[in-house]
């Protein structure tokens, strides 16, 4: 390269400097920084094949890190953590409200005031820009706080329950309560908000809860296990970094329920774990969401907005589109469009931009270009491995059984496979898994929602794409194989809360109670059927009530005069 990567400062002595001292205040093992396009990115070990990056995949100069074991790796160490934020639980520390909104508030507060060090962190993991990683991560994050602080009082509140005729003089509810000490397992591809944003739910649910980052996003688990501390209570919520075997003896703990984001083969691991102890889980994982594009539709959009979706983060988001469904007669269209659509966000060499993010780790990268083979590129198809990147790319005449149709993509490609009309695109859909997202795009709302009906996913945009995501008022979740359970929102209030029914009667009332107590009669049964299954119009019962109070009063008052 004969230039800085673009974004970067031009004072490399500076930058150097500055990202040394913050890898030495980090603890980090090895690092690596960008001295300038004739030095490249320089070492203070001798080069990882698995942590070497190219400048030009490190568009904003990001120190690299490598991220030690956790000191808790051993299962008696594991265990004492665990045991010690339950004991904190259960000392009622978390329950108050007050100090639920405090924690909130002190999470906000370090995403405010560190908000550089996270998007630093953010951008060396998956080489986004600043920018990119602020829409994509923070603000996130920064909304759910703010609707948790806002509604939590009404959420956290007991709820009036419907009472029968037995009951009716009596006290019913439903009262939210904690449900311990939860485990939180993030994902790597969006690895602050998809970390962070359960743990919000968590916090506002009263709970102790274990986070643990994806070890493959190690400069932002990095940074999580130096933040949260500072401004979390540490007796009550805990990050523990590592890998497979920190993963492992996390698992083998007793927990009260446990959210993981991530495939569906650890997702099956996670679950069965959870079963040794009855464990509930959340499982958010994928799958192959499809896009169908209907004949009467605007094209431009639904291209723009696809195209969007699909290579946004390199196609690395569970609920990108990951395939189109559309008449033969649109295709070529489609791919025009989409075309001039990269060229747009992208400008001509999308190699170069800055919105352009970058494949996570070498296996991953070889994986997704190997789906490559035997296709028919219409678009792209460009990759170089030392940098990991993969060039946005569209297969065509793809046969719905080849590799590429077999397993989530997760990556920058976008395959077209051609059906004769939407019914033989709802059957597409049908014969395999369902998805954690399904996307329509057409002028015809009927369609729309005849699709919806008939079919089933974890969500669903229509015109659009993983819009649906960013509205915390609606429920984030798989079906089937993409997941079970849902969060965002009240949903992730209720996600970690146990909804505990409450019924508080008098000691009066004994002549009506006695109809349950044995003997047992034919006049009893005939009774507990009136009390209990008897169905009254309410407008007329309120009406009968207010009759009888008149009548009451219009007696009072004869007697009076």
């Amino acid at each position: 390269m004969g230039a800085w990567p673009r974004g970067l400062v031009q004072r490399p002595s500076q930058w150097v400097r500055t990202l040394s001292l913050a890898a030495e205040r980090w603890g980090l093992v090895h690092t690596r920084v960008w001295s300038g396009p004739v030095g490249g990115w320089k070492p203070a070990v001798p080069r990882s094949s698995e942590l070497w990056r190219h400048p030009e995949q490190c568009l904003t100069g990001i120190v690299l890190l490598h991220l030690p074991r956790s000191a808790f790796s051993s299962g008696p160490a594991m265990e004492r953590q665990v045991q010690r934020l339950r004991q904190t639980f259960r000392s009622g520390r978390s329950r108050p409200l007050r100090f639920r909104l405090q924690q909130l508030e002190a999470l906000r507060r370090m995403v405010q005031e560190r908000e550089k060090d996270i998007l630093a962190a953010i951008a060396a993991d998956l080489s986004k820009s600043e920018l990119n990683a602020y829409s994509h991560e923070v603000i996130t994050i920064l909304g759910e706080i703010d609707f948790m602080l806002g509604n939590l009082p009404e959420l956290a509140s007991a709820r009036p329950a419907k009472k029968n005729l037995l009951t009716m003089m009596d006290e019913a509810y439903v009262q939210p309560e904690p449900l311990g000490v939860v485990l939180i397992i993030g994902a790597w591809n969006y690895p602050f908000v998809l970390t962070l944003q359960p743990l919000v739910g968590a916090i506002a649910a009263g709970n102790a809860a274990i986070v643990k980052p994806s070890e493959l996003s190690e400069n932002t688990a990095k940074i999580l296990a130096e933040l949260l501390p500072q401004y979390l209570d540490q007796d009550l919520y805990m990050i523990v970094n590592g890998g497979v075997e920190e993963t492992t003896e996390l698992l083998r703990q007793r927990f009260d329920h446990i959210l993981y984001t991530g495939n569906t083969a650890v997702g099956k691991i996670v679950m069965e774990a959870a079963a040794k102890h009855l464990t509930p889980v959340t499982l958010e994982l994928g799958g192959k969401s499809p896009c169908y594009i209907d004949r009467d539709c605007d094209l431009d959009v639904a291209c723009r907005r696809i195209t969007w979706g699909k290579y946004m983060n390199c196609g690395q988001t569970c609920i990108a589109p990951d395939y189109i469904l559309c008449e033969a007669s649109l295709q070529d269209q489609i791919v025009q469009k989409i075309k001039d659509t990269v060229k747009d966000f992208y400008g001509e060499n999308v190699k170069a931009s800055p919105d352009y993010e970058r494949i996570i780790n070498l296996r991953h990268f070889k994986r997704i270009k190997s789906l490559l083979e035997g296709q028919k590129i219409a678009f792209g198809g460009e990759t170089d491995e030392a940098t990991r990147y993969i060039a946005p790319t569209i297969l065509t005449d793809v046969d719905p059984n080849s590799k590429v149709m077999q397993e989530e993509i997760f990556g920058p490609i976008l395959p077209i496979v051609s059906v004769k009309n939407v019914e033989e695109a709802i059957n597409f859909i049908n014969d395999r898994e369902k998805p954690l997202a399904l996307y329509i795009f057409s002028h015809n709302n009927k369609l729309i929602k005849r699709v919806i009906d008939e079919t089933s996913s974890g969500g669903v945009t229509g015109n659009d794409v993983i819009m649906h995501f960013t509205v915390n008022s609606l429920p984030f979740g798989g079906v089937g194989a993409s997941g079970m359970g849902a969060y965002h929102g009240k949903y992730s209030f209720d996600t970690f809360s146990h909804q505990r029914p409450c019924l508080l009667k008098g000691l009066k009332g004994e002549s009506v109670n006695k109809l349950r107590y044995p003997p047992n009669s034919e006049s009893k049964v005939s009774w507990s059927k009136f009390f209990l299954l008897k169905q009254f119009n309410k407008g007329r019962l309120q009406l009968l009530l207010l009759v009888c109070l008149v009548a009451v009063a219009a007696v009072i008052v004869k007697d009076q005069l």
